[in-house]
């Protein structure tokens, strides 16, 4: 056993030891605890999550993609219309089109 000054060194070193252990624990506590708090805070407040709001942002990227490729579809359609439609006026409105029936 040891004695003197070396003694109360070691005593002293696992008394900081064993405080500096208590200290985690606290401080893991308290983070748990704010965090809880913080969470309960956002969900009142009715923040939406990072993964939904990702979702819905790819969602939104996708349908933004489908309305220009459809919006270059119907310009490219009209435009076949609008190719074809000279030649439709040439008749006359009302005889195009309708089959002739016996009378």
């Amino acid at each position: 056993m040891t004695t003197g000054p070396n003694r109360l060194l070691d005593e002293f070193a696992k008394l900081m030891s064993d405080a500096a252990g208590a200290a985690q624990g606290v401080r893991r506590e308290v983070e748990t605890a704010f965090r809880a708090q913080a969470e309960r805070i956002l969900n009142s407040m009715d923040v939406v999550q990072r993964e939904e709001f990702e979702a819905v942002r790819e969602m939104a990227l996708k349908a933004r993609a489908e309305n220009k490729e459809l919006a270059a579809r119907i310009a490219d359609l009209e435009a076949r219309i609008e190719a074809m439609a000279p030649s439709a006026t040439a008749e006359p409105s009302g005889a195009a089109g309708k089959p002739r029936g016996k009378k």
